[in-house]
């Protein structure tokens, strides 16, 4: 239990002008007993103080004996400078200790006070300084030592441990009196019914004190700026699409795209697999209760007779192996179980395909878009994680041209305050043309890639049973990257995952996206 130090620390001050430290006036008492006490003198103006931060050396174990004892190098030079006719390497532990022998040889033999004469040791020099002995008596006296670098290698040697001690340096205040008298906090019925009201002394209120904070939880920053994108999207009137599914089949996150089995992004270096199960059934129907639609959809296809998976499944091994609706294909020997290989999806248009081949059950203009997790088996640095957040749109109608989405992406990125873009051709397994992304950053003075692009091909639509003269935009875009731009973070790694600070998450407001 906490002691009240207040009368102490008053008698002490009574008997000297003097500012007084703490470690002097009481040595053995916890400072936040004493900071308690001299709180309470502060706020009455009976005493003043300042807190004194200091770091000190405290020996380990290991240390304490040595500073007793001597240190192991020591220990071998006293005893094979006893050694009249040497001694041998052998019978050093049964001298000093294993340990002494394991650690004191090697140091002796760099000090240079002993020699090796084949399996003999014997001493280079007639007497020594003990210096680590030395130097750690001195930090046992001291708790410090004059040499920072002597403190930073007896810490390597894990010799000594660093502690940080708070101390404080009082005096008397404007106030201060040698008895310290009680302050009454409430005015009570019993005060005003004795008249004691009239003679007691009442504590000041302080009205610039900050009311206790109250914990509360917060929105992460991703989270803040996810609902600035949904919003935008739900504005243009687009669905949300369900993101529910990490793990996919190699068919629906690469061979439904028209993505080769031999493309470096299904390489392990790049793809996280998974082991247990190793694959999964071929494409089917889901259960009743798991109908993977847009959440909230208004536009479900009416009850139609169930699609053909299997025949699906086929075409797009046709497009791959021999090709299909007017295309030649990759023309390689396609592999059933390659495409059905568990993996954790690496983009969410996985999840757009799957819709888009729903949509096949009756064609119709749509707008979709998925915020969701992805996972790339990627080294980790400052702008890269193992898993992120992909942002994705799709637009399906008929007479869409390639100009159509250069002007929609105008009209799109406008909304996050983004007004001046460039598209520069790229190549995508799934899409042509394709474009990548860029839009000036007047914070940075320059251009930067926001988002890749392209009309899908139709060697990946037609052999879901979309009509030809359908054309469908995808697009898609970092969650992680907007979001390190208006909060001003430079490191990926301080906004997702374990070293993100839990102050920054609680601190920072929402954010617009089309105001800096």
């Amino acid at each position: 239990m906490a002691t009240d130090l207040t009368a102490e620390v008053l008698d002490v001050l009574s008997q000297t002008d003097e500012p007084i430290l703490s470690t002097h006036a009481f040595p053995s008492t916890p400072s936040t007993e004493i900071k308690s006490a001299l709180d309470r003198l502060k706020s009455r103006e009976m005493v003043i103080y300042e807190a004194i931060d200091r770091d000190e050396a405290i020996l380990t174990p290991e240390a304490e004996g040595i500073a007793a004892n001597g240190s192991h190098e020591a220990k071998v030079f006293e005893a094979v400078l006893q050694a009249v006719e040497g001694m041998k390497i052998s019978d050093l532990p049964k001298a000093v200790g294993q340990e002494s022998a394991k650690i004191g040889q090697g140091k002796a033999f760099k000090e240079g006070w002993i020699k090796k004469d084949r399996d003999i040791l014997r001493a280079n020099r007639k007497s020594i300084v003990d210096t680590s002995r030395e130097q750690l008596q001195t930090i046992q006296s001291t708790r410090t030592h004059p040499d920072p670098k002597t403190l930073n290698d007896l810490k390597k040697r894990k010799l000594i441990t660093m502690h940080k001690v708070i101390s404080y340096k009082f005096s008397k205040g404007q106030k201060f009196a040698r008895q310290f008298v009680k302050e009454e906090t409430d005015l009570t019925a019993d005060m005003l019914a004795s008249g004691t009201w009239n003679t007691v002394s009442f504590k000041p209120y302080n009205f610039k004190s900050m009311g206790a904070p109250t914990g509360s939880g917060a929105l992460h920053p991703l989270n803040k700026v996810r609902h600035e994108f949904r919003q935008i999207f739900f504005e243009m009137g687009f669905e949300e699409m369900p993101t529910n599914r990490y793990v996919e089949t190699g068919f629906w996150n690469f061979d439904a795209l028209f993505v080769p089995q031999q493309h470096p992004a299904r390489d392990q270096q790049d793809t996280f697999f998974i082991s247990d199960p190793p694959f999964a059934d071929r494409p089917r129907e889901d259960p009743q209760d798991l109908q993977h639609l847009p959440n909230g959809s208004a536009s479900e296809p009416p009850k139609k007779p169930k699609q053909d998976y299997e025949q699906y499944f086929q075409n797009v091994k046709e497009v791959h192996e021999t090709g299909k609706y007017g295309s030649i294909g990759y023309r390689y020997p396609y592999s059933n179980d390659e495409s059905l290989k568990l993996v954790l999806r690496t983009h969410t248009t996985a999840i757009s395909t799957y819709m888009l081949h729903k949509l096949a059950a009756n064609p119709r203009p749509v707008r979709y878009f998925s915020i969701d997790r992805v996972f790339r088996n990627e080294s980790v640095d400052a702008t890269h994680l193992a898993e992120f957040h992909q942002v994705e749109g799709v637009i399906a109608d008929y007479g869409l041209t390639l100009g159509g989405l250069i002007g929609f992406m105008e009209v799109f990125f406008a909304k996050m305050g983004i007004h001046r873009l460039r598209f520069k051709p790229a190549y995508n397994p799934y899409t042509e043309p394709s474009m990548e992304i860029f839009g000036f950053h007047e914070g940075l003075d320059k251009w930067v890639e926001i988002g890749n692009s392209g009309m899908f091909r139709p060697e990946m639509l037609e052999p879901m049973g979309l009509p030809p003269d359908m054309r469908i935009y995808g697009w898609g875009l970092s969650l992680e990257r907007p979001t390190m731009i208006k909060y001003g973070v430079k490191n990926i790694r301080e906004l997702l995952g374990h070293k993100v600070d839990l102050n920054f998450v609680e601190s920072n407001p929402a954010v617009r996206l089309e105001k800096d």
